[in-house]
């Protein structure tokens, strides 16, 4: 958590940044900023201070869809979408590396308006770049920072005010304090806290204090702007208010209401194979042997987001495993079923992974 400031006499101490939701509703469709942002970038440039904009994707655009029938270019190894990388040129898949050219009509209709969605941070420097010419610009996320000195060099020369707006990835939300950084932007915040996961809100909190808590200077007051369509959302009216306790009780209430972590130990099983009906019958079958035993402590068998990746389907079951209950225990259970599966199917190519505590 960024430091706040509560009465403290240390002359070096910061003060926590004000931190605005701003609605996007009201953007311009192909805008990137909400007005307010926008002026406060202005007045921070002619102030000579800093600027941090926060996007937590990295390439140019998400996906690239065609404006005909709506066909998207997919991996083909991965069950995600390709991401375009405007410097290289190329749609790339995240998971797994397939990478193609970008193609010059649909393969679905044969329609030539294929058009890029969505905003990664390759999209958001080419953007400001126009938005404020005069301003020195980089860019921090893992396409810059591949060569072995690249991300230093994009630190020191930060540091030493030879940039003026510094765009990035998480890499610019941890462990860096820059004394000229007045304001800092989240450009869709409603990403952090989305996922169907049971620690989305908290990855969400953590990622909107720790990048604010790079907004703001000693004996200066930053100010931190969340680009949302949701700004009552309780995650950001948290921040807004810095209210970790209150954040982390309500955190812990609803944990205990659904027994999740700390109230219990999770376990994910996942069983693996290039077949997608096999992996459909083993992950039943083996749901089925470990009903009795958890019951209502079971989850699943259900795919994940991404239910593909090089070539592999993968499907899950997730346990929630009481406290109460030893690991030895649990271990030998776990052990008999999954051994006790391969047996009765020793014919079928397939795996079963565990993993304790995962995410």
């Amino acid at each position: 958590m960024p430091s706040t400031s509560s009465g403290t006499d240390d002359p070096g101490a910061q003060e926590y940044p004000v931190v605005e939701p701003v609605e996007t509703t009201s953007m311009r469709s192909k805008s990137i900023l909400t007005h307010p942002l926008h002026e406060a970038i202005k007045t921070a440039l002619k102030n000579k201070e800093q600027i941090i904009l926060f996007q937590n994707r990295r390439g140019f655009a998400p996906y690239t869809e065609c404006s005909s029938c709506g066909w998207i270019p997919h991996c083909t190894q991965c069950d995600v979408s390709l991401i375009y990388h405007k410097h290289s040129n190329k749609l790339t898949c995240h998971y797994c590396g397939y990478t193609i050219p970008p193609p010059s009509a649909c393969a679905a209709c044969g329609h030539n308006d294929l058009r890029y969605k969505g905003m990664g941070t390759e999209k958001i420097e080419e953007e400001i770049e126009i938005l404020f010419p005069e301003a020195k610009i980089a860019r921090m996320d893992l396409d810059t920072t591949r060569s072995k000195y690249a991300y230093k060099q994009i630190i020191d020369d930060f540091e030493e005010q030879n940039i003026d707006i510094l765009i990035g990835t998480q890499m610019v939300t941890k462990g860096l304090d820059f004394d000229h950084v007045s304001v800092v932007g989240i450009l869709n915040a409603d990403s952090l806290f989305s996922f169907p996961d049971f620690r989305s809100h908290e990855r969400g909190y953590q990622l909107i204090t720790q990048v604010s808590g790079r907004a703001g200077r000693k004996h200066k007051q930053g100010k931190v702007f969340i680009q949302t369509l949701q700004p009552q959302h309780p995650v950001i009216q948290y921040a807004i208010n810095d209210d970790l306790k209150l954040f982390y009780n309500n955190q812990l209430q609803e944990r205990k209401q659904y027994h999740y972590p700390p109230y219990s130990r999770l376990i994910q099983l996942s069983v693996v194979a290039k077949d997608v009906n096999l992996v459909n019958n083993m992950s039943e079958e083996l749901a089925k042997r470990l009903r009795g035993t958890f019951a209502k402590d079971l989850l699943g068998p259900q795919f994940p987001l991404v239910s593909k990746i090089k070539n592999n389907y993968y499907k899950r079951i997730i346990l929630k495993i009481d406290k109460s209950i030893g690991p030895q225990n649990v271990r030998h259970i776990l052990n008999n079923e999954i051994n006790n599966l391969h047996q009765n199917y020793r014919d079928e190519n397939f795996r079963v992974l565990v993993d304790v505590d995962p995410y």
